[in-house]
């Protein structure tokens, strides 16, 4: 006898039997035992779900001549032909190969007749998203006004494609992913039933691969019998050619060191080994993914699947790694995931790998941010206090002030021409060293007392903008509130087209300090710049230039 897979060994044969879809298979339950069938069913959700089986069931639950409670008896003479593939008034179609319109013109002459064994003709079109615009058009009044004995099921995984007149006619019933721990329950009945071995950590891994489809389970689950009748992680890892948990614990530990040689030799080791490069950004995607739910989700219950081993291991890499380069690193895999399609898979993970190991060779913001992280964990500050406090200069008329370096001082913006114009904030204020604060406030400029309790009302109104205003001043200069803030990111929130950051900064001081304020960017007096090398790395910071040494 012909070896049977697993999938099909074990479909279901009843809605009981169904695992993980009962918001579904309970509502056509009730429908068959109170006799209300409907002419056109819709059943869409991602590949291995259930729709094909539940389309069967279905058409056998209808045409049994002794239902019990919806599910079909499964013992009458219709139930044994629907069962054995015999019964000439179930047709199933796939879109797929049969889309055009003399397809479904043929189906419109064949449902004229009327059943010859059964009580209903079902037909079941999977793909249905398939069809053409003029195939759909052939179907649809067939769809809307069918003879009674006929049933129509459609099944499609991209419901998005179908005609809103298609969908309209039709009953739909949206099938989810599998929960992980039902199709480990399923895994761990087959085994007991087919007499095998297989460990929880293997049957859970076989359950995270199949991202929610009980058939995908099943077939990597025929896979790795094929390979031992006893399974491990180990087997489920050779087996299906993943990186496996020890390889990416390396890799992410070789990021976290910024050790780039040995990553990519690492690399070249699964690729000699015939480790598919997707299925390792993949892979290394859904490991920093499992880093970031770790050191965000609280408690013991997370909504990850792996061994508690493998989870002690996540909790040591959620101690070392910062969740901004965990996030910045998720955003870097996910396009090079997309830049695989194509480009070289092997030289797309590779230069990703280089990037992550060495921020200094990217220039965007998360790389930037990460290069100050790593100086200042180094003993490196990036805001250099002055070797000894600078006096302010003098007050001096018009006529005897003098005019600014072009490379040291940044002009202050013009004056507004409308009374509700904003002073746009120069390109080039990054100065945020600590001399400004240690400077005497220049004439003309006082200290906005009440500016700490402007911000508690911004953090709360305005949370983006209240936490880029973290550690800023404010002064009060006439009818203007001038702004210093360190972080940079507040120049180009500032100056956005979002005007919601500058309307929470006004009404907050406005209810504070009780009078409507313009806004505006503060400069201190200028600071003596001392010519030692950390002054030197000061200023290339500010410009985002960091040096490679």
């Amino acid at each position: 006898m012909a070896y049977k897979a697993l999938y099909r060994k074990y479909r279901p044969a009843t809605f009981s039997e169904v695992y993980g879809q009962d918001h579904i298979t309970c509502t056509l339950k009730g429908e068959l035992s109170a006799g209300k069938i409907s002419h056109a069913y819709l059943f869409t959700g991602t590949r291995g779900t259930g729709k094909t089986s539940c389309a069967r069931i279905l058409a056998k639950a209808a045409n049994c001549l002794h239902p019990k409670g919806g599910d079909p008896c499964l013992e009458c003479e219709a139930c044994r032909a629907i069962a054995l593939e015999e019964a000439t008034d179930i047709v199933e179609l796939d879109a797929a190969s049969n889309n055009g319109v003399d397809d479904v013109r043929i189906l419109r002459e064949q449902i004229a007749f009327t059943p010859t064994t059964l009580k209903y003709r079902v037909y079941i079109i999977d793909e249905v998203h398939m069809l053409t615009p003029q195939a759909f058009n052939a179907l649809l009044k067939t769809l809307e006004e069918p003879p009674k004995h006929a049933i129509f099921i459609l099944a499609t995984t991209e419901v998005h494609k179908l005609p809103a007149t298609i969908l309209s006619r039709c009953q739909r019933f949206d099938f989810r992913r599998i929960d992980t721990e039902k199709i480990v329950d399923r895994i761990n009945f087959i085994a007991e039933a087919e007499g095998f071995e297989i460990t929880p950590s293997a049957a859970g891994l076989i359950a995270a691969a199949s991202d929610g489809g009980m058939r995908d389970a099943l077939s990597i689950l025929d896979l790795c019998l094929s390979a031992s009748k006893s399974i491990t992680e180990d087997t489920v890892t050779e087996v299906c050619g993943m990186s496996g948990n020890v390889y990416l614990n390396q890799l992410s530990d070789h990021i976290i060191n910024g050790d780039a040689s040995a990553a990519l030799t690492l690399i070249d080791t699964l690729h000699k080994n015939s480790v598919d490069m997707l299925r390792l950004a993949n892979d290394l995607s859904a490991h920093f993914r499992d880093i970031m739910i770790v050191k965000t989700v609280a408690g013991d219950k997370k909504p990850i699947i792996c061994s508690d081993a493998q989870l002690a291991e996540y909790h040591r890499k959620a101690e070392s790694f910062n969740i901004k380069d965990v996030m910045r690193a998720l955003n870097m895999l996910s396009a090079c995931i997309a830049g695989m399609q194509s480009s070289n898979r092997r030289s797309m993970v590779e230069m990703t790998i280089i990037k992550l190991c060495s921020p200094e060779l990217c220039d965007d913001i998360d790389s930037l941010e990460k290069r100050i992280r790593t100086l200042e964990a180094g003993g490196v500050k990036t805001i250099i206090q002055p070797a000894a406090p600078v006096a302010p200069a003098p007050k001096q008329t018009p006529a005897e002030k003098p005019q600014p370096a072009a490379e040291e001082e940044i002009p202050l913006p013009e004056e507004p021409r409308y009374p509700d114009e904003e002073i746009p904030l120069p390109e080039d204020i990054t100065d945020s060293s600590d001399a400004a604060y240690d400077e005497a406030v220049p004439e003309g400029d006082t200290p906005c007392a009440g500016w700490s309790e402007i911000l508690k009302i911004i953090e709360k109104s305005c949370p983006p903008i209240g936490g880029v205003l973290s550690d800023s001043r404010a002064f009060i200069s006439g009818e203007y509130l001038l702004i210093d803030a360190p972080n940079p990111m507040f120049r180009n929130m500032i100056n956005s087209n979002n005007s919601s950051y500058r309307d929470a900064i006004r009404k907050a001081a406005e209810q504070v300090l009780g009078k409507t304020y313009k806004l505006g960017p503060y400069r201190a007096a200028a600071a003596a710049q001392n010519n030692d090398r950390l002054a030197a790395l000061a200023t290339k910071l500010r410009k985002f230039d960091i040096p490679n040494s």
